[in-house]
């Protein structure tokens, strides 16, 4: 997935992730005592614990996930002995690191102090965390990263983690596949895509490639790649009319993609960004076949090669938006019209949109699986680790 490299994020993340290791304590938290000390907690306070900790609403940070991460190593494993991870394996090595921060104590202990800090998390949260472990699993959906709801016959999916500029996590793709399948089945008429905060999207979470497991970086490459393949995929398939509320800066894969929505409405405070080769890589979302299709060859290369970040008004010239409202009043006239939308026919939208996508079906899965084998092979080259240090050094500087 454009917008980040393997070998370099993992490298980026480490260097992070280093300093948080050696540097910095984990923050002061009351802890929830879960049982005796003196006796550890229970096998079931901890299997409780694990499930607990899924429920977390907000992101406790690196310092306390590796905490998180080398409590439950030991607590189900014992003191570290397993092999020291190779010097280019950064992300396992700064967890291996903290694994064997925590010597000798004993795996009651280790799991007593799991629940305890995960105990500690859930309080901190208040009552809703709670509460959100205890309810069982019901026929609608829940998501992590996303705000899905249904209103007036319009599906809305919302990217939903302000704070990061909804970039996207390898958790949000999955989400996001999900969220289309299900609004494909439901009753809406149409369904819609924006983003919660200032950012539409701001493209890849550095987080989605930290290598895990023994693959390493191809593995990991493949494995990317074709979460990828079925993401794109998702949006070819989509059989309702889909449409893009654009509210603010977009970046990467949150761009490239657009070229498979139906309607595409942009605040006038939204840019659209696609640094690929900037970073070593190349096109994806299948805009190498859409982008030079609407807005010519030259124009596409432009933004696809040459890094070319376009205004709304000139992304609407280029006929990669549709239209463009004053951001003061983008919500209240965006909303009256898809609300407008809705009540047409939903089987006519529906058969209008097979109608004139179908021809260029075949031929989007076919740019897809291109896209994603070029840049498996992206990932895995010097060039790609070299371009995104540079870029990230750079960006260090300023």
């Amino acid at each position: 997935m454009a917008g980040v490299a393997l070998r370099c994020s993992a490298a980026w993340r480490f260097v992070k992730l280093r300093s948080l290791v050696r540097f910095s304590t984990f923050p002061s938290l009351k802890f929830h005592s879960t049982a005796s000390p003196m006796m550890g907690a229970t096998v079931e306070q901890f299997e409780q614990a694990k499930n607990k900790l899924s429920t977390l609403k907000k992101d406790p940070g690196n310092e306390v996930k590796l905490k998180i991460y080398a409590l439950f190593k030991q607590a189900t494993q014992g003191p570290c002995n397993t092999p020291k991870p190779g010097m280019l394996d950064f992300v396992n090595k700064v967890k291996w690191d903290a694994w064997k921060s925590l010597g000798s104590i004993s795996q009651d202990e280790a799991r007593q102090q799991y629940c305890d800090l995960i105990g500690s998390l859930v309080e901190a949260e208040g009552p809703s965390s709670a509460a959100v472990a205890a309810t069982p699993a019901g026929s609608q959906a829940a998501y992590k990263t996303l705000l899905v709801s249904t209103e007036d016959d319009i599906t809305t999916i919302k990217l939903n983690r302000p704070a990061k500029k909804n970039a996207i996590t390898t958790e949000m793709y999955n989400e996001i596949i999900a969220a289309l399948e299900q609004a494909a089945k439901d009753d809406s008429v149409i369904t819609v895509f924006t983003g919660a905060g200032d950012f539409y999207c701001s493209g890849n979470d550095l987080t989605n490639f930290q290598l895990q497991g023994g693959g390493g970086v191809e593995e990991m490459a493949r494995r990317g790649g074709e979460l990828l393949r079925k993401y794109v995929r998702a949006y070819i398939d989509f059989p309702k009319p889909l449409v893009a509320v654009v509210n603010g800066p977009a970046v990467g894969i949150s761009v490239t993609v657009l070229g498979l929505f139906d309607l595409v409405y942009a605040s006038e405070r939204a840019t659209f960004h696609t640094p690929f080769s900037q970073l070593g890589q190349s096109a994806e979302g299948c805009s190498s076949y859409t982008f030079p299709k609407m807005m010519g060859a030259a124009k596409a290369s432009e933004m696809l090669m040459f890094n070319k970040k376009l205004t709304a008004a000139q992304a609407c010239e280029l006929a990669l938006v549709t239209e463009v409202f004053p951001d003061s009043s983008f919500q209240s006239e965006v909303w009256t019209r898809l609300k407008a939308y809705a009540k047409l026919p939903r089987n006519s939208l529906a058969f209008s949109k097979q109608l004139i996508r179908s021809m260029e079906k075949e031929r989007l899965y076919a740019v897809n699986d291109a896209e994603v084998e070029c840049l498996i092979g992206r990932w895995m080259s010097d060039e790609c680790f070299n371009a995104v240090m540079s870029f990230f050094q750079a960006k260090a500087k300023l």
